[in-house]
């Protein structure tokens, strides 16, 4: 009976943490519209998320853009179809590519960084200190990184398809013999409000997914320095898969 024990635990570990997950989101949300709205927290942490991250994003965007026009000419050749490059970098880039790829770059960055700082806070008492201060860590630690990364990964993700969309222009134009305003007048009679608008409904989901996940491992983080090293790596990883499957669930709601 020792394998059908084993999986007995596993599958009620699943659940457990599922559950101690949601609701350690719904308390989160909850803090984040609930008095007192620390402003300077908040203003900080998107100065740490949004402003810091643009660099990382920039060059992701520039090179995904670039190789996407690639691939799609190589592609498009096959048919005779190479004058939808344009059409079809627009489209990837601002519906998927441009928010998948910020979104999982910021994974990396902000809910590692999340998940470290907060993760050290609990193993060396200082979230415990606050709360005998009778200052809600959710309110001051955990809202304002929720509130901060929603609000600024849509902004980056504009940034980031603006710059997708001039890679693969530079790459039209300088190496397979695009004109350029023949180009440009394709990718804005093709492009819709539409795209545009779910890839930033994207970005927000996605920005509030990798809050709440850095946030949920380092404030449950245990066991000193291999306790927020496992915290961190958990929240990459566990952002990670959320986006993904965040990403397929929108566009098919969406489509649909």
């Amino acid at each position: 009976m020792t394998p059908f024990r084993q999986i007995g635990h596993a599958t009620f570990a699943v659940f457990r943490e599922t559950g101690r997950f949601a609701n350690f989101t719904a308390r989160a949300a909850a803090a984040c519209f609930a008095p007192p709205i620390y402003m300077s927290q908040i203003w900080r942490q998107c100065l740490q998320i949004g402003y810091f991250s643009l660099p990382v994003v920039g060059l992701t965007a520039v090179f995904i853009g670039a190789a996407l026009a690639l691939n799609i000419y190589v592609g498009g050749s096959r048919f005779n179809a190479e004058s939808f490059v344009p059409n079809i970098v627009v489209l990837g880039i601002t519906r998927e590519l441009g928010p998948v790829l910020a979104g999982l770059m910021l994974a990396g960055r902000v809910s590692a960084g999340i998940a470290a700082e907060i993760g050290t806070m609990r193993v060396t008492e200082q979230i415990d200190a606050m709360t005998t201060l009778s200052t809600d860590p959710f309110r001051f630690l955990i809202a304002p990184r929720i509130t901060a990364a929603t609000l600024t990964l849509p902004l980056l993700v504009i940034v980031a398809d603006i710059i997708g969309v001039m890679g693969g222009y530079l790459v039209a134009t300088r190496s397979l013999d695009f004109n350029g305003a023949t180009y440009l007048r394709n990718t804005v009679d093709f492009l819709e409000a539409a795209d545009v608008n779910l890839g930033l409904i994207k970005a927000a989901v996605f920005g509030f997914i990798i809050s709440v996940m850095g946030a949920f491992q380092g404030y449950h983080s245990r066991g000193g320095a291999l306790g927020v090293g496992r915290a961190t790596t958990n929240a990459v990883v566990g952002a990670a898969v959320l986006i993904l499957a965040a990403n397929y669930l929108i566009t098919a709601v969406y489509v649909d």
